[in-house]
């Protein structure tokens, strides 16, 4: 019956609720999503996780038994949580993501505060941290005891007076106060129920620290350590130190963040003459304002700012209804958290967010091809490639004697040691090919080889010089850096790391492609234009036209023939020994065309084999490093709620 009776406190009049909603509003906690949040679509949208992220177990002990419920947390208090389950999820991704490319201490405080929500959410939800922080000499512990309703704090002149954090406890009759007192380390006999008659603060756990300005190091210690767990802070100045530039600039302005959790209380005002409680009020605000902390004014978030005395009760009762509020909109921890997930989002900015655009444009990609062309020579192999054409073309089209003249200078150079032709594409340039120097292989393969920088079908170099390195590492080195251009330090040192490790066997690899093309070109045209056949066959016509005129002027001349015919014979003589050579001209000018085409298609078939060896050997390496800085950053993103 007491379940029914509470749950029918909380119906509005137009409100009912069935069992199951009432349920489950009661068991907020276990994180029964209705719906997506904005940030986790579009979490969706950026990125699948590869691998599942632990969500955050349930905010509230279960426990068995009848228990005591106090007001349900409202739509906006689980609203809050659901906004911060991505960020954590996705700053959780991202620590991941990062490990080998940022240093651990980079990392650190992102790991903390993971680690520091996993605990939280591992321990009672329904109770809120609150601690007393001041310097020796603030009041703090008598504002403490104001709010317990009984002497839980020891108060004196002897400073400091507090040595160990003292707990005081209105656990609302919710279990989970026990554990978050040990994750505090609060130890048992500092640990206190209310006073009889003080005012119910139903979920409230308060904590007086030691003096944060203490002489004894291993106080300051335990404040530092509990202002990182706790889920708020009271901070208690007095009117003589209330602008102490430790508290300034030790705790509140790094602490600005932490706002909609901050309270910050004026002590000791019944000190203070006249309206000087007023005057140093707005000075203490004005301190703040520069520390950088909003002040919650005008139903705006941040950090509530009140005068009071502890010694005489004024404005204590005003305090402890802001608790009283405070408590139950059952909100804190998570405001502390997202507070703490800002604060390290803010330090990992110079680690993830590139300044300006970054990646490889187009331009920089062809550049770098242009320079691995340059390179391998691919310009010089398609110049060689179109002289020999015109070569071929006038073997092919040239009169009988000029090709066996050609034939007996080929078998000269051959017996001559070191005389052998040098390769088309590579005189001048970084290395001789020679059909000598070469070793055939892979002879039942296809002559253009399966893989452009490995295999070399035909030929291969047996020199060892490599292709202009120097050309080769200004390729790498210029790509690299129009790559990190702009990304943050620790992504462009990757991205500079990728290219070098891939460009180690470059040379190599162009070199074997180069093979590739250049024993592709060793055979001649692959297909002979018709014409050449024609012109052959004109010039064989012609050297009988030739051989038929001498033979008959000579037997004009030994009176076999008639003295009458010599002018015919000189006539038929002339022809053929004028017509070859001039067809062999003009079939050298009809040659140019085609044979500048053949050339060109050679360098281009060069240019796309080093292009290749260049893509697969730094430009897809350096891609893959870019395609993690752009996972990084959209979970960066995310965890920062940008």
């Amino acid at each position: 019956m007491q379940e029914w009776d509470e749950r029918d406190q909380w119906l509005t009049e137009d409100e009912w609720l069935n069992d199951d909603e009432w349920r489950r509003q009661r068991d907020w906690q276990e994180w029964e999503d209705e719906g997506d949040s904005e940030l986790e679509a579009v979490l969706a949208v950026l990125k699948e996780p590869e691998e599942p992220v632990q969500e955050p177990r349930g905010r509230r002990d279960r426990v068995t038994g009848p228990q005591e419920y106090g007001r349900p947390p409202s739509r906006e208090r689980r609203s809050a949580a659901e906004r911060l389950r991505p960020r954590l999820d996705a700053l959780r991704e991202l620590i991941g993501l990062s490990r080998t490319r940022l240093d651990g201490a980079t990392l650190a405080e992102a790991g903390r505060v993971l680690d520091a929500a996993d605990e939280r959410y591992q321990l009672s939800g329904e109770h809120t941290v609150v601690a007393v922080a001041g310097a020796t000499g603030s009041g703090k512990s008598s504002l403490f005891n104001a709010l317990a309703g009984a002497d839980r704090s020891d108060v004196g002149a002897r400073r400091p007076t507090t040595a160990e954090p003292v707990a005081c406890v209105w656990s609302g009759g919710w279990p989970g106060a026990e554990a978050l007192l040990d994750r505090l380390g609060v130890s048992a006999r500092r640990r206190h129920a209310p006073g009889p008659g003080a005012p119910a603060l139903p979920g409230l756990v308060l904590l007086d620290l030691p003096d944060h300005d203490s002489a004894a190091v291993g106080h300051r210690e335990q404040v530092d350590r509990m202002l990182e767990l706790v889920d708020a802070v009271i901070w208690v100045v007095d009117p003589e130190k209330y602008a102490d530039a430790v508290l300034h600039e030790r705790y509140l302005r790094p602490l600005a963040g932490h706002a909609e959790v901050t309270f910050v209380v004026l002590n000791q005002v019944d000190r203070l003459p006249g309206d000087a409680a007023v005057q140093v009020v707005d000075d203490l605000r004005r301190l703040l304002d520069e520390d950088g902390l909003a002040l919650g004014e005008h139903g705006e978030p941040g950090a509530a700012v009140l005068a009071l005395s502890a010694a005489t009760g004024e404005g204590v009762g005003e305090l402890r209804e802001m608790l009283r509020q405070f408590v139950a909109e059952r909100g804190a921890a998570d405001r502390r958290l997202t507070a703490d997930v800002d604060a390290a989002a803010g330090r990992l900015w110079p680690a993830y967010v590139a300044d300006g655009r970054y990646g490889l444009t187009e331009a920089a990609r062809e550049e770098f091809e242009d320079w691995l062309a340059e390179a391998v020579g691919a310009g010089a192999m398609g110049s060689a490639a179109e002289r020999d054409w015109l070569r071929h073309a006038e073997r092919a089209c040239g009169t009988p004697w000029l090709r066996l003249r050609l034939r007996r200078r080929a078998g000269a150079g051959r017996g001559r040691p070191g005389g052998g032709r040098t390769s088309p594409g590579r005189t001048g340039a970084s290395r001789l090919w020679h059909r000598d120097a070469c070793t055939e292989v892979d002879s039942g393969a296809d002559a253009a080889g399966e893989d452009q920088c490995g295999t070399v079908s035909g030929w291969v170099p047996v020199d060892g010089r490599a292709t202009a390195r120097p050309l080769v590492e200004q390729a790498v080195r210029t790509v690299a850096g129009e790559a990190s251009e702009g990304l943050p330090g620790p992504w462009a040192q990757a991205v500079r790391e990728a290219a070098v490790r891939g460009a180690e066997g470059l040379p190599e690899a162009l070199d074997r492609a180069a093979a590739v093309s250049e024993g592709a070109l060793r055979a001649g045209p692959q297909v002979r234009p018709r014409w050449w056949t024609v012109a052959a066959v004109a010039q064989g016509l012609l050297t009988l036209l030739q051989v038929t005129g001498a033979l008959w002027l000579l037997a004009v001349m030994i009176g076999a023939a008639e003295t009458g015919e010599w002018l015919s014979a000189l006539l038929v003589t002339a022809i053929g020994t004028a017509g070859g050579p001039a067809l062999s001209w003009g079939c050298g000018v009809a040659g140019r065309g085609p044979a500048r085409r053949y050339g060109q298609e050679a360098e281009r078939r060069l240019r796309t084999a080093a292009a290749v060896c260049g893509r697969a050997a730094v430009l897809e390496p350096v891609a893959a490093e870019l395609f993690r800085y752009r996972d990084v950053r959209e979970q960066y993103a995310v965890a920062a709620g940008l």
